[in-house]
């Protein structure tokens, strides 16, 4: 038995490795993985993706308590973001970069996440576009929600409701994006999707830990934000200029 392991471990950890590179392309563009190959998908996103570890303060984790390099594409969300085994301030919160075509800047942050459904835990990817807070697409995944009713988070009928939302309200606040309770299709307001008849509390589970994850990445947000800030033109005073504001 333990021979068999040892032979399937690498084929397990590609596998392992290709769905959450799946998820993590199909949060931002679908179309990207649509009928691709295994080989296809991973070279995709080795050209378009970068990634980065940080800390619950926004600052760059290399290694972790152990001393070990930490990659983000292999961190273990079950281990890692268990709220019952890691305290929030000690994980590691992976970030992926969706780089433009032309390599000019960032396309698309991609942000994993994890918590608790119904029955089981859920976990998502959640791309926010490069503003840093208007939703660019969602990739969630369950172990065990019921079929037809808190499972439909994975379909793209409900995924396609948060793109266009905003995480933050006009003064800077965070309001994250919560599923209503019941499904009536009307229009909401930025922060606000229509429900799953029958999944109320699969959507408080979605709700809560899309809350927990932006409050935990919100320093990283910010400060991304003020270093991406275009530093205002210096414009030397010419002659002219200095004749003018002479009275």
């Amino acid at each position: 038995m333990s021979g068999t392991s040892v032979v399937l471990k690498p084929l397990q950890d590609k596998q392992i490795e290709l769905d959450t590179k799946k998820k993590i392309l199909g949060a931002v563009d679908p179309s990207s993985v649509e009928g691709k190959t295994s080989d296809e998908i991973l070279a995709y996103y080795k050209e378009r993706v970068t990634s980065t570890v940080v800390d619950i303060n926004g600052n760059p984790m290399e290694t972790d308590a152990k001393g070990n390099k930490l990659v983000a594409e292999k961190i273990d969300f079950q281990k890692n973001h268990n709220k019952f085994k890691k305290d929030v301030e000690a994980r590691p919160y992976p970030v992926f970069m969706y780089m433009k075509a032309d390599g000019s800047g960032v396309e698309a942050y991609i942000f994993p996440m994890f918590g608790a459904g119904l029955w089981d835990w859920i976990s998502g990817f959640v791309a926010v576009d490069s503003d840093l807070n208007t939703l660019k697409g969602v990739a969630f995944d369950h172990k065990s929600e019921t079929p037809g009713l808190g499972a439909r988070i994975t379909e793209e009928a409900v995924k396609s409701r948060y793109i266009g939302k905003k995480i933050f309200g006009d003064n800077g606040d965070l309001l994250s994006v919560n599923m209503v309770k019941g499904e009536k299709g009307e229009p909401l307001d930025d922060h606000h999707i229509d429900g799953m008849s029958g999944a109320t509390l699969t959507g408080k589970g979605v709700n809560a830990m899309l809350k927990d994850y932006f409050g935990y990445y919100s320093t990283y947000i910010e400060k991304t934000k003020a270093s991406n800030q275009p530093v205002a033109e210096v414009v030397e005073p010419t002659e002219e200029m200095a004749e003018e504001t002479v009275e």
